[in-house]
């Protein structure tokens, strides 16, 4: 285990870090940031997801619905999901170029979209569906996912955001109407994945549901993302404005 003792790390950023029983003695933390898969954080011996998770429950009644295991439930989670998607894609068309920019290091809006073609492809066609179709080449998978080009993605994609939304727009069609008719007994089902070595690897063993979760809970989180940095872009540009 590294100890780190006495360190100025004021300003340091960890990035797709396994922090998992980290401890923090003595420290000074203000202003921070944190932003992850966060379970069973204690805070000066409080423990404060419980907290969290309630609050973002109040600012984002979606998330009831997304944990539910009503299928009618999933059906309006994922209109409300679509729904958040479109006013976001008009603002960045009220802004033309916006949706290219990026900030501290993250994906721009086209990126993100683009991400969130590939957890389609990879969480709910394959995992739900079982198809074993090559994912769609825009598709943009993180860094842990191996022989890319292989399973279908092109790493010298670029394309336009219209393009983008054409894909997201069939996309969430077919998963619309794939809840239409599911049932919760088949939610309950395991995940019908098929046997090769295409993303995700660590999916094996799951539910229909549990897969599912993953896409809703990769498009919730991303839109989040996505309007967090759309602001920040938005808020510097306006500080460069003559007063």
């Amino acid at each position: 285990m590294r100890r780190y003792v006495d360190e100025d790390m004021e300003g340091a950023e960890f990035r797709e870090c396994n922090m998992n029983n980290t401890r923090l003695i003595g420290v000074i933390m203000q202003d921070a940031v944190i932003d992850g898969l966060v379970t069973n954080l204690v805070v000066n011996d409080v423990e404060v997801m419980s907290y969290v998770e309630a609050e973002l429950d109040r600012r984002h009644p979606v998330r009831l619905l997304m944990r539910s295991e009503d299928p009618a439930d999933l059906r309006e989670a994922w209109r409300v999901l679509r729904s958040d998607w479109a006013d976001t894609v008009d603002r960045m068309r009220a802004t033309p170029g916006i949706e290219h920019e990026s900030v501290n290091n993250e994906w721009s809006a086209v990126q993100t979209l683009r991400h969130l073609v590939f957890v389609h492809d990879s969480w709910f066609r394959r995992c739900c569906l079982g198809s074993t179709d090559l994912f769609t080449p825009m598709g943009l998978g993180i860094e842990d996912v191996p022989d890319r080009q292989a399973q279908g993605l092109d790493p010298a994609a670029d394309p336009t955001l219209d393009e983008v939304l054409a894909v997201r727009e069939a996309q969430g069609a077919e998963l619309a109407t794939w809840l239409d008719a599911v049932t919760a007994e088949q939610l309950r089902q395991p995940a019908p994945i098929p046997d090769n070595d295409m993303w995700p690897p660590y999916a094996r063993g799951r539910s229909v549901r549990q897969c599912l979760s993953t896409v809703f809970n990769e498009d919730w989180a991303h839109h989040g993302f996505c309007v967090r940095d759309l602001d920040l872009i938005s808020a510097a540009s306006t500080e460069g404005q003559p007063g």
